[in-house]
């Protein structure tokens, strides 16, 4: 694994009016989790976006000061789910300040190769290991290559936009 940092630059946006301009990106809700040496967690984020299919491999942003953080870094694995409409309460369970084991207590997970828990019923889950981290201000852009995946058929999508939750509707195919 390689890590790199990348220096702050001035800026003349203020920090309340990017969070504002932020809000209003809509992006896919996920759960992100990891099971191995340093422990089981896992927490909620709409940062994540896919950077190539060769390797395949998406990126998740994880701020450095979350209690998370040292796990995720001891394990380096993890699985991305990507939530379905049904699990609105779960990714604020795991957004929250709940104690990490009943997190993982409210929904039925399950493991493939790195063992970082999928989430039974997720839109998609991304097993995957880091192949790469880079910080930017407060956060680890973590770069993870898919090592295995599970995609769901049935159910709507789950989507956070303008400061909430939003269902998506399958659309029939033509």
């Amino acid at each position: 694994m390689s890590h790199t940092a990348l220096s702050p630059a001035l800026s003349a946006v203020e920090k309340q009016d990017f969070r504002n301009a932020m809000a209003r990106l809509g992006a896919a809700v996920n759960i992100i989790t990891t099971d191995g040496p340093g422990g089981r967690a896992g927490f909620t984020a709409s940062a994540v976006c896919s950077v190539t299919d060769s390797p395949p491999t998406l990126l998740v942003c994880l701020n450095r000061s979350a209690s998370v953080w040292p796990t995720f870094m001891q394990n380096q694995v993890l699985c991305v789910n990507t939530l379905a409409a049904e699990h609105e309460a779960l990714s604020n369970l795991f957004g929250g300040k709940t104690p990490m084991a009943e997190r993982f207590i409210a929904a039925e997970w399950s493991t493939l190769l790195t063992g970082a828990p999928i989430l039974n019923g997720a839109v998609a889950s991304f097993d995957c290991r880091i192949s790469q981290t880079i910080s930017v201000g407060t956060h680890d852009i973590l770069f993870c290559e898919a090592q295995a995946l599970v995609c769901n058929q049935h159910g709507a999508g789950l989507i956070y936009f303008d400061r909430g939750y939003h269902h998506l509707l399958r659309q029939e195919a033509r």
